[in-house]
């Protein structure tokens, strides 16, 4: 699914609003990039077309079971493009193709992801019936669903989100998530839960709960900034390797979401350790970030 590490968007809102603020100020989990760059990427490159997203919403809808999850894929990426995302009538399409999947998790959580792209506000019945999703067995769906709510700009949604932070099924994917949606959302009821992911025992928790307090201008999670903006922590705490093969360093991209947070939070405490990255550091990215941010703090 676009990248709890939640890797950060900004207001075009998973994977765009997740994903612009969201994908700029925060690490969105592994999962959700999984959904996306998975076996499917190999299958795709065989399957070069210019269907529009009515075309793959009858795949969907119409095709076989090998053809439908394909085309679930290719729609939820297509979502990105605000032109496609202007057609009108493709909301209620998504939501009634959204509800008829029940059964299909493949299909349904690239649905979710396709409804998460949406431009705000969210229709309601895409809302409702989202929300109503958020008890789906499949775990990698829930992740989907909650990813999309926390898209959707309505922060009526806080307060279904909020349980599954610490619920029975709370395994790190889904508090990740969960912690990035209610940072995504706006308001204060979710500032509580929040604070108390800042000691979540999985690091990655902590990094999007410290970001989604900057978010909404609280400095709670200064402390966990400072972490994230160490990269000899960052390093000894990440256990992906960096590919050379390919533009994803995982190292980068924690320390990247600490500068725009720090960035965001214009907090001076944190100007020695931004001046020393932007300097100092090995990856250009991460120098780059930096400058940016000590223009923002001054």
């Amino acid at each position: 699914m676009d990248k709890l590490v939640e890797r950060e968007s900004a207001p075009r809102n998973p994977l765009v609003a997740a994903p612009a603020l969201a994908v700029q100020f925060f690490l969105i989990p592994l999962v959700v990039v999984a959904l996306t760059v998975t076996v499917y990427v190999g299958f795709r490159s065989l399957l070069v077309d210019n269907r529009s997203a009515q075309d793959y919403l009858s795949e969907i809808r119409n095709g076989g079971s090998d053809r439908r999850w394909p085309a679930a894929y290719e729609l939820s990426r297509l979502m990105a493009d605000p032109k496609v995302r202007a057609d009108r009538t493709l909301a209620p399409a998504l939501v009634k193709a959204f509800e008829e999947s029940k059964g299909d998790q493949q299909v349904r959580r690239y649905l979710a992801l396709a409804i998460g792209r949406l431009d705000p506000p969210m229709p309601a019945e895409a809302v409702a019936n989202l929300t109503g999703a958020l008890d789906d067995p499949d775990s990698e769906t829930r992740i989907s669903v909650i990813w999309a709510l926390g898209s959707s700009g309505d922060p009526a949604v806080v307060p279904h989100l909020i349980p599954l932070y610490q619920g029975p099924d709370a395994d790190p994917g889904i508090r990740k998530m969960v912690v990035y949606a209610l940072g995504a959302l706006p308001g204060d009821a979710q500032i509580d839960t929040l604070r108390t992911a800042l000691e979540d025992n999985t690091p990655d928790v902590r990094w999007n709960a410290a970001v989604a307090l900057a978010r909404h201008n609280r400095a709670e999670g200064t402390a966990v900034l400072r972490q994230m903006l160490d990269r000899g922590y960052v390093e000894r705490t990440v256990k992906r390797d960096v590919r050379q093969d390919d533009d994803q360093d995982p190292i980068a991209d924690v320390i990247i979401s600490g500068l725009r947070a720090a960035a965001t939070l214009k907090d001076a405490s944190l100007r020695p350790l931004v001046s020393t990255l932007s300097e100092q550091d090995r990856s250009m990215k991460v120098r780059q970030a930096a400058l940016e941010a000590l223009k923002v703090i001054g």
